[in-house]
């Protein structure tokens, strides 16, 4: 019997891929853990590797195929023993019906896992089970967010392959309680989409269409304009600024970065500022744990961890790898890890656990000589820590003038997590690593 691969939901908000690269062909012969294709996500570069054994007997789905619905049939394999062409002949029938299933993906996403005619059954089953109080299949974001939110998943209906809970279900179900409050019922009722559409069709009457060049938002650049409208329409900014002085830290610094072993002529690491900036602001978070926080309405999840997300710009936008418990790492282990998850954001070959999540994050557009700036949060975060460029300017010591590296850092904060007073004093603990720095090293 002929095996379908599946386009597979490489994140759990992942709708769509683009199929980037096949490394296999039409009667190749194909093993478990062999990699088939290459899938590109609206952040990152992922390899499909095969579950089971047979020979390919049909490319559904052309290399270099954009917008290719999770769940779709992507390829055809024949069984061992079973006729090459007689597995693709019977693909050809089923193509079809694969295409009707994923085209109203759209607006009736749970859908979707009708791709797989002889299965069509399995999503209602899976419902039934949960509404019996079985097993309820949710992937492990869904579950989490369910739980702050304090949502029963039995009452949420899937979405993902198979009918699988995933994050988006959940937030849908969550929009619903919102929209019966007669205070909440506005802005819960305006879909982004309508303005934005009539906002587009009013720019575009302004100019001459032989003045510019229509490009259209690849799936990062709608990502990350959906987050951040998300983020200034629903979580209530609130902005700390700080100068620290640069001095002792640059001097420290040099000291790490000369005392560094060689391998082959090449130092062991190279300690860069950011990353200086990344060990201070964790250890500022453990030192105050108050600040350390995300908003839920069920309550506030204070974190045990510094997890903090690096801003990292790469063609089309931005992501956020993240460096895991990066309070107990060393300077150089932290340089080190940036190098490598910077390196593969930009390749786009990041794994999902490496961007998703964290406990806060910093942007440091000090490299482009931006002084100041204050960044958007990026939820569930409740901070985010803006840096600007160090620089010398005239400060007064001791009655005197003199001359310091200073370098200005912004705290943007929820409001409703972090008040004022709380985010000032996150921000003094950071200015204390900073112009100590050697109490980062004990």
């Amino acid at each position: 019997m002929p095996i379908k691969i599946l386009m597979p939901a490489l994140s759990p908000t992942m709708e769509t891929g683009n199929l980037t690269k096949w490394n296999v062909k039409v009667g190749d012969a194909v093993k478990s853990g062999m990699v088939l294709a290459e899938i590109e996500t609206d952040k990152a570069t992922m390899e499909v590797e095969a579950v089971d054994e047979g020979v390919v007997a049909k490319l559904v789905v052309a290399e270099g195929s954009a917008d290719v619905p999770v769940n779709a049939v992507i390829a055809i394999l024949a069984e061992e023993g079973e006729d090459v062409a007689a597995a693709a002949a019977a693909a050809d029938g089923a193509a079809p019906v694969v295409a009707k299933a994923e085209a109203p993906k759209s607006e009736e996403k749970a859908e979707a896992p009708k791709a797989e005619a002889p299965k069509q059954e399995a999503p209602k089953a899976e419902a039934a089970k949960a509404g019996e109080g079985e097993r309820i299949f949710a992937s492990p974001l869904a579950r989490r967010v369910a739980k702050d939110k304090g949502l029963d998943l039995k009452s949420v209906k899937g979405s993902g392959p198979k009918g699988r809970i995933i994050l988006r279900d959940v937030e849908g179900a969550e929009a619903a309680p919102k929209a019966a409050a007669p205070q909440a019922a506005t802005p819960a009722a305006a879909p982004a989409p309508k303005p934005a559409g009539a906002s587009d069709e009013m720019t575009l009457k302004l100019f001459d269409p032989e003045s510019y060049e229509l490009i259209p938002h690849d799936g990062m650049r709608k990502t990350i304009a959906r987050r951040l409208t998300e983020s200034k329409q629903t979580v209530p900014h609130f902005y700390v600024t700080v100068d620290v002085e640069l001095d002792a830290l640059l001097a420290l610094r040099k000291d790490i970065n000369d005392a560094a072993p060689t391998a082959d002529g090449k130092p062991a690491y190279k300690v860069s500022v950011n990353d200086m900036v990344i060990k201070a602001y964790a250890l500022a978070l453990k030192a105050v744990p108050d600040a350390h926080v995300s908003w839920t309405d069920g309550g506030m999840l204070k974190h045990k961890h510094a997890d903090v997300g690096v801003a990292v710009s790469i063609p089309g936008g931005l992501i956020t790898p993240i460096v895991r418990k990066a309070d107990e790492k060393s300077l150089s282990t932290i340089s080190n890890e940036v190098k490598d998850l910077a390196k593969r954001a930009k390749d786009r070959k990041l794994k999902p656990e490496e961007y998703q999540g964290g406990t806060t994050s910093v942007s440091n557009l000090g490299m482009f000589g931006v002084k100041d700036f204050a960044a958007v949060i990026n939820p569930p975060h409740a901070t985010i820590l803006a840096v600007g460029a160090g620089e010398q300017r005239a400060v007064v010591k001791g009655g005197q003038l003199a001359v310091a590296t200073v370098m200005s850092v912004t705290l943007s904060t929820d409001h409703r997590a972090v008040d004022g007073a709380l985010g000032a004093e996150l921000l003094k603990a950071f200015k204390g690593f900073i112009e100590k720095p050697m109490s980062m090293l004990v």
